[in-house]
């Protein structure tokens, strides 16, 4: 630590005089004592409470508060440097921000972790205690959700302007309970307490229209007006999240939008006793923003999951048209000051609101307008699969926008002939690119409208973004092809090594500095200690707290006692087919099988880890967690089994857990069939913690092996071109089933019964889907993966060889850091520069 003027012309001076190491240490006891009257401040005159007779969520909510005081100036500053200067912003729309627990990294990126834990201390308080009080903020349902976190975190270390907008969802991704194996769904009460983050503005509130019909008209100057009239309307209104740096000035803004109701109380209907009517307008209105992705299996579900959609994106991009104007006088200008990202297809219809409002309110020519929208957005796809693409049946966007279908149709018949005069003879190829699909419900294709509507298209991992051009889209790769370009997705590193990490992060920061903090790249100093014998003695003894630790947690929640000598092998992710849980847990019962038939051979001991939530309405991922739940209960109660095998399933999935989940990982399953997996995350945050990966040549994985080196990561199965290959031809997954013994064996014993033995017929289904159509090539793949977990045992039994392969990993993930990506979209998409907020005054 260095002593800043600032620090010296502080209200308490260090005197002159004192030795440096003299006036670090007054400086710390300053700043200790100042966290220490903040926690006694707000504890009194905030909650009206005395430390007896406070809770351990009083104390969080005190300490919350204390640490937001030290972001608001900075925060104030940045808002204010970004107004003197007329910055280029970037505006990030996301329908998710899984953004976890705040206070832990909030104190992370101010540098005040010693001083915190001092301060607590003398108050008879633990920092652990505290953080775990807070609920996460779980806005998200996976990868995306927690790319937007990590996105926002290097946006504000990077210096660079930006602004995050998303949904405050009353209720999150939902709470997980597993009972008797089944998958229970509970409302997620992130907000039933005080939220100390947040910060409402009222004063920012923007009407959001609904349904209503559309009127056109010659007005006094002899244009043509559409009115969109008759609508139902909504109100937006604000919450913002300060988002900062790491140990810089700078603090960015997450707004959040709730939906309000225009009326919140009828009292007509109050006075005529109708007391249900007097409220069902404010409870219509705000059930917009309650729930994080309604089950959308039911035509209401639908409407609603588009109304959420277009709710945030209108209110952001009025909200962003309200700052342009404080700044500047021509929408015309537009592109030059700011640029929009829209986080995958879900945010598109943000491209035709503000066309809507540059012709409906701001009187454009259409040409003007669709000029400034196509310099506007960008557009990140995040997904291989068809049916996250997004397509919305015309019928119900005329029901909800009607204005908006109007000018989707004239976007498209524009683009239509555009592309005739490129391709006259080529109608089949128009059909394809157009933005509505001719089928039995004629249905509007989001992500044609993004493509068409964006400067920039980009996929998330090398691979991912060539599936996208020569198989997702690739008659616009023909059209566009200077549009496309690659931004491999990344992880920051602040949470996800030095925040839930700690005595690794301390460990490597002991040998070489701390400068990866803010440089991933430095991590490849760690190459030099590969061979430090006392080095990996010091790994091996983290690993194995952090899997004491674990094991722990996992005793007290489901009182289930697990090895810590065994290889903790984990799989944590949302629960998809093709993610492949499924391939896990057959080799999960290959191993039991073998130790079945052999209970005196020795065996590597593994305990198999699962954790992740099921879509409500995805019947059969529902299924296979009841599956590996059925499949643990009769290993775990083996006494066969004992010391050599357990299973696990870990309920609600969620970031506080995985930060507890990720440091005691010795073996990363990635597992997912080769091209579906658009990048994938957490094999960069398991690697990064120093776990080795078991995966396919799928998503990121493979930029992971050029990075590690081949020697370094466990790879198996087909190929995304074999895969494409072999269902061209025609895959018979049963020819595999017939070849395979080991295959047959545990796939009779999943027909016959053996896991349900009261209701034998339970997970045919399972064994039916795999042998009839086995849509993600499980069985084309059993074999390979088997193998590949063979060499992985044999390993596993060399310690010294395996923490080699680990630190190797750690030391070559510095590509994998949110920073070089979030520098890369900067340099190449938004063309936007830092600006410090040092030199503020």
């Amino acid at each position: 630590m260095f002593i800043t003027k600032r620090m010296m012309n502080s209200k308490n001076k260090i005197l002159k005089g004192t030795t440096l190491a003299e006036a670090v240490h007054k400086f710390k006891s300053c700043t200790m004592d100042t966290i220490k009257e903040g926690v006694q401040n707000h504890l009194k005159y905030r909650l009206a409470k005395e430390m007896v007779t406070s809770t351990i969520y009083d104390n969080y909510l005190s300490l919350a508060y204390t640490i937001r005081d030290r972001l608001v100036d900075n925060w104030l500053k940045s808002q204010k440097k970004y107004r003197s200067e007329k910055v280029r912003r970037v505006y990030y729309l996301s329908l998710e921000f899984l953004m976890g627990r705040t206070l832990g990294n909030s104190i992370i990126n101010l540098g005040l972790e010693n001083a915190v834990t001092q301060a607590l201390d003398d108050l008879g308080m633990t920092l652990e205690d505290l953080r775990e009080a807070e609920l996460d903020a779980g806005l998200g349902n996976g990868g995306l959700g927690r790319l937007a976190a990590c996105f926002m975190d290097s946006l504000a270390t990077l210096e660079i302007p930006a602004y995050g907008y998303g949904i405050r969802y009353e209720y999150g991704i939902f709470h997980q309970k597993i009972i008797q194996g089944n998958q229970i769904e509970e409302p997620d009460e992130w907000l039933s307490r005080e939220n100390p983050w947040e910060i409402a503005r009222p004063e920012y509130n923007f009407r959001v229209k609904f349904g209503g019909r559309v009127v056109s008209r010659i007005n006094h100057a002899g244009r043509l007006i559409f009115d969109w009239m008759d609508t139902e309307d909504v109100l937006a209104t604000a919450f913002d999240t300060p988002i900062p740096g790491y140990q810089n000035k700078t603090v960015n803004n997450l707004r959040l939008w709730a939906a309000k109701a225009t009326q919140e109380f009828d009292l007509d209907f109050f006075n005529q006793g109708n007391y249900f009517a007097a409220t069902s307008k404010k409870t219509e209105s705000e059930t917009i923003s309650k729930v994080l992705y309604p089950n959308d299996n039911s035509p209401e579900g639908r409407v609603l999951r588009l109304k959420q959609q277009y709710f945030f994106v209108s209110a952001s991009i009025q909200d962003i048209i309200r700052r342009f104007y404080r700044e500047h006088d021509n929408l015309k200008e537009l592109p030059n000051y700011a640029v929009i990202q829209l986080n995958d297809t879900h945010p598109t219809i943000a491209i035709v609101e503000l066309l809507r409002i540059l012709i409906d309110d701001e009187f454009f020519e259409w040409d003007d307008a669709w000029n400034i929208v196509k310099k506007v957005f960008a557009y990140t796809n995040h997904t291989l699969l068809p049916e996250a693409l997004e397509k919305w049946p015309v019928n119900l966007f005329n029901q909800l926008f009607p204005r908006h279908l109007q000018l989707i149709q004239e976007i498209n018949s524009r683009f239509i002939k555009e592309i005739s005069k490129r391709f006259p003879a080529d109608i089949e190829r128009i059909k394809r690119v157009s933005i509505f699909e001719e089928s039995i419900e004629q249905q509007i294709r989001m992500a044609h409208l993004a493509i068409i509507g964006s400067f920039s298209i980009n996929g998330v991992s090398e691979l991912h973004t060539e599936l996208l051009k020569k198989t997702v889209v690739p008659d616009f790769y023909d059209i566009y092809p200077e549009k496309f370009n690659n931004k491999t997705n990344g992880i920051t590193q602040r949470r996800w090594l030095k925040k839930c990490n700690p005595s690794l992060s301390q460990l490597i920061s002991s040998h070489i500095g701390n400068e990866w903090i803010k440089d991933l790249y430095k991590l490849k100093k760690l190459e030099g200690l590969i061979d430090n014998k006392e080095f990996i003695k010091e790994w091996i003894e983290v690993k194995q707290k952090n899997k004491e630790k674990l094991a722990q947690l996992i005793f007290n929640e489901q009182s289930l006692t697990i090895s810590v000598n065994s290889m903790f092998d984990v799989q944590v992710k949302r629960i998809h087919e093709y993610k492949r849980q499924l391939l896990n847990i057959l080799h999960a019962i290959s191993l039991y099988q073998k130790i079945k038939e052999n209970p005196s051979e020795s065996f590597v001991p593994r305990t198999i880890l699962f954790g992740g939530k099921a879509a409500p309405g995805y019947l059969k991922a529902k299924l296979i967690i009841r599956f590996i739940c059925s499949v643990a209960e009769v290993i775990n109660s083996d006494s066969d089994a004992k010391n050599k095998l357990s299973i696990a399933f870990l309920p609600n999935y969620r970031v506080s857990l995985a930060e507890k989940i990720i440091p005691a990982t010795d073996l990363s399953e990635q597992i997912s069939t080769a091209g579906k997996e658009a990048s994938g995350t957490g094999n960069m945050k398991f690697a990064l913690n120093g776990a080795l990966t078991i995966g396919t040549l799928d998503g990121a994985n493979i930029e992971i092996q050029r990075e590690v080196g081949e020697k370094n990561i466990f790879i198996f199965g087909l190929t995304a071109d074999e895969i494409s290959k072999m269902k061209k031809i025609g895959y018979n997954p049963r020819s595999y089933y017939e070849k395979s013994s080991k295959l047959k064996k545990v796939l009779n014993w999943i027909s016959s019964g053996f896991f349900s033995p009261d209701n034998p017929d339970l997970f045919k289904p399972i064994s039916h889907w795999l042998l009839e159509t086995d849509e993600y090539m499980l069985l084309a793949d059993f074999d390979s993966y088997l193998k590949c977990q063979e060499q992985v045992s044999a390993i596993y039994t060399d310690q010294v060889k395996w923490t080699q392969m680990a630190i190797r990993n750690v030391a070559n993930m510095g590509k994998f850091s949110s920073d070089r990506a979030i520098s890369e979209y900067c340099k190449d998409i938004w063309n936007i520069k830092p600006v410090s907020i040092e030199s503020s005054k």
